[in-house]
């Protein structure tokens, strides 16, 4: 039996244990998902906790996807391009091996009949779902991204690690209250809380106005899924452009999680129904 959990703060409005219970029975294994709140200031207290109770592994969201890259033994690739990790697999030793789904989960749920080869896209936010969302934007073809953040000195770091790492792709940085015209993208992906319900659910990071300045084929993803149709895609769907809520993306994230945890693939049309069905 498999105990896993998911560690970050608030996680009031998760939906991950449904979503892995699902899984767990598609694959005819048994196991508990546990929902962790675990503030920034207790993740010490928090990684021994799961590194002596028995724990298989756990998934890591806001604001620790980046302050658990410390606690690691060992990262494979994804991990380590994108700089943080959303999943751990505590190995027979104890020791913690990373993993960053998110990028398979941010890349499976684009639309598959979107070209966004050599387009140029547009990123809000820098912390690590935004790292994720570079990484799948560059493997379906972008050659431009723009950043858009509330400190452009705080996310310089990241920004920096992502030109160094993709030197054949342009990237800038701009503050986000000085958006002015987005006419140039293509896909437009917000990486913050701002839009979560139980967080700011009558915000959006940017303004309708900004959004109306859209072309018309242009792509609106919010990597939010609760609600599921954030203020920000609703701005998106009045201008009659395309959306992308966070839902597929969280469901491939877990499902590949799930099967770095046991080695199974489970069934991602039933996590999605269970999905669904907790929101």
């Amino acid at each position: 039996m498999y105990k896993l959990g998911l560690i970050g703060y608030p996680l009031g409005h998760s939906i991950s244990a449904a979503i892995q219970k699902a899984g767990f029975e598609s694959i005819g294994e048994s196991g508990t998902y546990e929902i962790l709140e675990t503030p920034q200031d207790y993740l010490i207290e928090r990684v021994k906790d799961l590194k002596v109770n028995g724990y298989d592994g756990f998934n890591v969201t806001i604001p620790l996807k980046v302050p658990i890259s410390l606690f690691l033994d060992e990262i494979d690739e994804t991990a380590n391009v994108a700089g943080c990790a959303n999943t751990v697999k505590i190995m027979p030793d104890r020791s913690f091996k990373g993993y960053n789904t998110d990028i398979y989960g941010f890349w499976a749920a684009l639309p598959k009949n979107v070209d966004l080869t050599d387009k140029t896209g547009g990123i809000i936010g820098t912390g690590g779902a935004s790292r994720a969302a570079t990484i799948g934007l560059i493997q379906a073809g972008v050659k431009e991204i723009n950043y858009y953040s509330r400190n452009i000195i705080n996310a310089s770091a990241m920004i920096n690690s992502m030109r160094s790492t993709f030197p054949e792709i342009k990237f800038n940085s701009y503050q986000v209250q000085m958006i002015r015209d987005l006419s140039d993208l293509s896909i437009l992906v917000n990486c913050t809380p701002v839009g979560m319900r139980g967080n700011s659910m009558d915000m959006a990071p940017v303004a309708k106005y900004d959004i109306e300045k859209m072309n018309n084929d242009a792509i609106v993803y919010d990597v939010i899924y609760n609600p599921q149709k954030t203020l920000l895609l609703q701005y998106a769907e009045e201008c009659g452009l395309k959306t992308v809520n966070g839902l597929d993306m969280l469901i491939h994230q877990g499902a590949k999680a799930l099967e770095i945890w046991t080695g199974k693939k489970p069934d991602v049309q039933t996590m999605k129904i269970a999905a669904l069905q907790a929101l």
